[in-house]
């Protein structure tokens, strides 16, 4: 069990850092200087900054209640389930609308196998709990 602990604590730190880091990103990208429209600018970067909330918040929270996840509390079990469906539609979006290469590769590539890590550190241990759970209930 242990391994699996050490998964969604690494899983849920990485979700934590791209939480406080996506504050930062449309000033690091200058994201105002890609929108054609200056309107847009003050709604995009508000979106961005409630997406970074939330992320940041979320995250957090299910780090904080980690113990209680492993313990079969099923409000702390649903809210790593709401986290992990977040990097599953992350990863789904990406490849269906992924960032254009052409622009930056590596950043393209990055974000797509960043995703997927996040993804699998948080898979794993919820695959494991979840068929902790359902064998208890039996």
């Amino acid at each position: 069990m242990k391994k699996y602990q050490v998964m969604y604590y690494a899983g849920a730190a990485i979700s934590l850092l791209v939480g406080l880091w996506h504050f930062t990103v449309p000033w690091m990208f200058g994201w105002a200087s890609y929108i054609p429209y200056e309107t847009l600018v003050v709604p995009i970067n508000y979106v961005n900054l409630c997406f970074s909330f939330l992320l940041s918040g979320l995250s957090l929270t299910v780090i904080l209640w980690g113990k209680k996840v492993f313990a079969q509390n099923p409000e702390a079990f649903y809210l790593y389930g709401f986290l992990l469906a977040l990097w599953i539609f992350r990863v789904v979006v990406a490849v269906i609308y992924p960032c254009p290469p052409e622009s930056n590769v590596w950043m393209s590539y990055g974000q797509l196998g960043g995703s997927i890590l996040v993804c699998l550190l948080l898979l794993v241990p919820f695959i494991r709990v979840a068929c902790t759970r359902k064998n208890q209930k039996k």
